[in-house]
C-alpha cells in the first residue's frame, strides 16, 4: 500500500500583535485549529524570538495522494483566513 507524505512551510506575518506572548497566544490558536481538524502535525520551527514574524511546519500522512491534496489546501485556507495572520510565503513538498 503506498504512503503520501506531504509537508508544508508557511511564514507567517502578525501586524497586530505587540509582544511574543500575544504572538505565540496567536499561534496556539492556529496550531491546536489545524491538529485537532486534521491530525496534522504541525509546530512552530523557524522566528521563534520574533513577534511578528514566525514560520511554521505542517506534516501529513495518508494513502492517497488527492486525500493529502485536499487536506493541504484546507490547511492554507485556515491560515489564510486568520484574521490575525498574513501569509507571506508558503510551500508544499509531496513525498
Amino acid at each position: 500500500m503506498p504512503m503520501v507524505v506531504a509537508v508544508g512551510t508557511f511564514d507567517l506575518h502578525f501586524p497586530e500583535v505587540h509582544s511574543l506572548k500575544e504572538k505565540r497566544q496567536v499561534l496556539r490558536c492556529l496550531i491546536d485549529r489545524v491538529k485537532a481538524k486534521f491530525n496534522a502535525s504541525i509546530a512552530e520551527v523557524d522566528d521563534n524570538d520574533l513577534w511578528q514574524k514566525g514560520r511554521i511546519g505542517v506534516a501529513i500522512v495518508a494513502n492517497d495522494r488527492t486525500f493529502v491534496g485536499q487536506i493541504a489546501q484546507k490547511i492554507d485556507d485556515i491560515l489564510q483566513d486568520h484574521d490575525q495572520v498574513m501569509m507571506t510565503d508558503r510551500f508544499w513538498d509531496y513525498v
